[in-house]
């Protein structure tokens, strides 16, 4: 009977931890949504990997470290005559990739105060790290 419950316990393990992950890097997605959706920028990167080695890709630009990504999205919608709008994602995926690493592609929706809506495709490769799940690259069209 012991070895049993020993062996469905291994099962259900990898289970219990990947609905624990999943959990986890949804509430960092959620927060960052949060986050913009109130004007704190400061706030959404936090969802980022505070490193020179993150990496972002827009377009025919690629920017590498926290710092770039961050000076990219103040200039884009903090500068004067700028603003953030109200982001949404439609069409998520969250596809774990071990413990450790998930890939998540979705359709982001930004609408704006004058009514004009910006939308486009996200592909990000998170990673657990030893503050939480972070975004490590983001590709955003």
């Amino acid at each position: 009977m012991t070895i049993r419950i020993f062996a469905l316990l291994l099962l259900l393990c990898p289970a219990a931890i990947t609905q624990s992950n999943n959990a986890n890097l949804r509430q960092l997605l959620d927060d960052q949504t949060a986050a913009w959706n109130r004007g704190d920028l400061e706030g959404f990167m936090r969802g980022y990997w505070h490193s020179q080695e993150m990496t972002f890709f827009s377009g025919n630009t690629i920017l590498r470290g926290w710092e770039a990504a961050m000076q990219r999205y103040r200039d884009k919608y903090q500068a004067p005559g700028k603003e953030m709008g109200k982001l949404s994602f439609t069409d998520e995926k969250i596809e774990m990739l071990g413990l450790d690493a998930a890939l998540v592609t979705a359709r982001w929706h930004l609408r704006m105060s004058d009514g004009k809506n910006l939308e486009g495709l996200t592909t990000v490769v998170c990673k657990r790290l030893k503050e939480g799940w972070r975004i490590v690259h983001d590709h955003s069209s």
